[in-house]
């Protein structure tokens, strides 16, 4: 199977009703598939959180660096997406896409190895105020661990290249192109760098890419603040969302009709493979 054709099969198996207090089959069903799939590159580690009086649950595989056994300390690159959805959808772009793609990351860097250790985190309670990765963060900071990068992928297969077809928080409109045929990468200001970096690899392989630094956590523009990187945000780590950009894009967001047959897959596995290329250049 090519890449495309390997993501679409994960996404056949993601995009169902998955929300973890309404659709709990479909939610154990989605959290098994992605276990069992990181569980072929290594042990995977399940970090557990509890909401109210419910146990839930962060999968987490670590890949180690090309520089496995020399003497190098080098802190890890972490790469999240949420597996939850919203009641009453499937949730094929949010978040189907970014766990089909941090599946096929991981394939890809457990077979040949980045220059920096990777951590692949499957975050659970996204749609519930990030508590996942909120949880996940705390620890972190916890427990003093420095990350290289924190990059969460939160919808990553909806592209509308009709002029007019993709919207912005003010004054955003005026620095931005108005069709929504480009993926976005937004950082904290620690992160210029890679967002540059990462955006020109997206582009050599064909995808139109558009970066945003956001200042003080993102306070100012709350709209950059709604995936999971926003708790690393707010617990002083380099952050970046990669993101079609949701509801100021995809139509469907939120709602029944999220559903496989409205993305594009050749803008998807243009993301993966140009997330792939950025990473291996950092």
């Amino acid at each position: 199977m090519n890449l495309k054709e390997r993501l679409q099969t994960h996404l056949s198996q993601i995009a169902r009703e998955r929300d973890p207090y309404m659709a709990t089959a479909g939610h154990f069903f989605v959290q098994e598939y992605i276990r069992q799939q990181l569980a072929q590159w290594g042990s995977v580690e399940i970090h557990t959180f509890l909401v109210g009086r419910k146990t839930c649950q962060n999968l987490i595989l670590n890949l180690p660096s090309q520089a496995e056994g020399k003497k190098t300390d080098l802190s890890p690159i972490l790469i999240g997406a949420h597996y939850d959805a919203v009641p009453g959808t499937p949730g094929a772009d949010d978040n189907a896409t970014g766990v089909a793609v941090l599946l096929e990351l991981s394939r890809k860097f457990a077979a040949a190895p980045a220059r920096y250790p990777l951590r692949l985190v499957a975050f659970d309670m996204e749609e519930y105020g990030l508590l996942g990765s909120a949880a996940y963060a705390a620890n972190l900071r916890q427990q003093q661990q420095p990350l290289r990068l924190m990059m969460s992928l939160e919808m990553l297969g909806y592209r509308d290249a009709t002029p007019g077809s993709q919207s912005y928080p003010p004054p955003l409109e005026r620095f931005y192109p108005n069709q929504g045929d480009f993926i976005a990468l937004i950082g904290n200001l620690r992160t210029v760098r890679d967002l540059i970096s990462i955006s020109r690899s997206i582009r050599k392989v064909g995808i139109a890419s558009q970066w945003l630094p956001v200042p003080n956590r993102g306070l100012i523009v709350t709209q950059t603040r709604r995936s999971d990187h926003a708790p690393f945000w707010d617990a002083g780590y380099p952050a970046i969302m990669v993101t079609d950009t949701a509801f100021l894009r995809n139509p469907h967001y939120h709602k029944p009709s999220d559903a496989i047959a409205t993305l594009d897959l050749d803008f998807l596995t243009g993301v993966c493979e140009g997330l792939e290329a950025g990473i291996r250049r950092l």
